[in-house]
């Protein structure tokens, strides 16, 4: 079963120098798109995060300082990367939790803004937790028979995502093949954040997930403590938190709109002589 697309489809997949989402920077990004006609292209950019990558992290995805003294900083890529995934939908392994949300704060950080509207995220790490709680290499193993040569490559990584998702679809009858059905299976809930500090409750209204006011509505908490918004956009949050808080706080603040839809409609037809 092929995936049934609607617009194209990116696969990606990070190495960063750690896993603050807030903090850490990307030393390579690897992206595949998918389009609906089964095209694909696919570009991988060592980067140079122009901080130190960590011991610990290059034992982990073998990318030294050395490796990508020479290469180019996120900022001079970030237009080709915005470019090549503006208009698609998202996929990665643990990509809702840390890839979306880790590319977000550097597009951001560059002054390119990024929303999730009119796109889905499907987390193939997700499904595959869900159906069979393995690591990666497992998975790839498990549904694709193969090893996964070169792990913890990015490339390597978004290729054995890309496959391991088509193997889904395949398996398993009841996740559907649409980008809309795989997104909602692999969300374990709904955010209205990437990093899962503002989470929405089941009358779909912001609340706070953590610290003294977790649980509580964030326009109830603005209400109460108005300096709070502004104790987080001056700490260490993610940028893509802020700005959800800050339009939180920017509708709160608009005026209401208390004419009624019949007024408006009498506004209208006054306005352009229609009665």
């Amino acid at each position: 079963m092929n995936l049934k697309l609607k617009q194209p489809i990116v696969f990606f997949d990070l190495e960063t120098t750690g896993v603050n989402i807030a903090k850490d920077r990307i030393v390579e990004i690897s992206i595949l798109k998918v389009f609906p006609n089964g095209n694909k292209e696919s570009k991988t950019w060592l980067v140079n995060p122009e901080v130190e990558i960590p011991a610990e992290s290059t034992a982990v995805h073998g990318i030294t300082n050395e490796k990508v003294a020479g290469e180019p900083t996120f900022k001079e890529l970030a237009a080709k990367i915005n470019k090549m995934i503006t208009g698609c939908d998202l996929a990665g392994f643990n990509s809702n939790r840390f890839d979306i949300p880790l590319l977000a704060e550097e597009l951001m950080r560059v002054g390119i803004d990024f929303d999730m509207n009119g796109r889905k995220a499907i987390d193939v790490q997700v499904i595959f937790h869900k159906k069979e709680q393995r690591t990666l290499g497992a998975g790839y193993q498990f549904y694709c028979g193969k090893e996964l040569e070169g792990a913890h490559g990015a490339e390597a990584d978004t290729n054995a995502t890309y496959e391991i998702l088509l193997a889904q679809v395949e398996k398993y009858g009841d996740i559907g093949n649409t980008v809309e059905a795989l997104s909602e299976y692999s969300t374990h809930g709904e955010r209205a954040d990437f990093a899962g500090f503002i989470l929405m409750n089941d009358d779909k209204q912001e609340i706070f997930s953590f610290g003294k006011y977790k649980g509580r509505t964030v326009e109830e908490v603005f209400v109460e403590n108005p300096g709070y918004n502004n104790w987080i956009q001056n700490a260490d949050f993610p940028l893509y938190t802020k700005k959800v808080l800050k339009g939180i706080k920017e509708r709160m603040s608009a005026p209401k709109d208390t004419m009624s839809d019949a007024d408006k409609l009498t506004a209208l037809q006054q306005k352009f002589n229609l009665r």
